[in-house]
């Protein structure tokens, strides 16, 4: 039974090999960017996302809140320990 990673024969170096990827990286930063569009405002985008997350936990009943309060507590969930009203 031969290996599937034989060891190259003694008389053989391995060859070095390197990729630079810095263009590749380059044109995927500019095509995310225009699919962006230049209507784009990361500054709006934190605020509704804010926004949202503060809605996520809000208009919890007693039994919801105490239960948020422990997953807080336990590092389950981030926040202050008390959701927003």
């Amino acid at each position: 039974m031969t290996s599937h990673h034989p060891t190259p024969p003694a008389d053989r170096a391995l060859a070095g090999f390197t990729v630079d990827l810095t263009t590749h990286e380059v044109l995927r930063r500019a095509q995310v960017m225009a699919a962006l569009g230049q209507d784009w405002d990361p500054v709006e985008v934190l605020r509704g996302e804010e926004a949202a997350y503060g809605l996520l936990y809000s208009g919890l009943d007693e039994a919801q809140q105490r239960l948020y309060d422990d997953l807080v507590a336990a590092g389950v969930l981030p926040g202050g320990g008390r959701a927003a009203a």
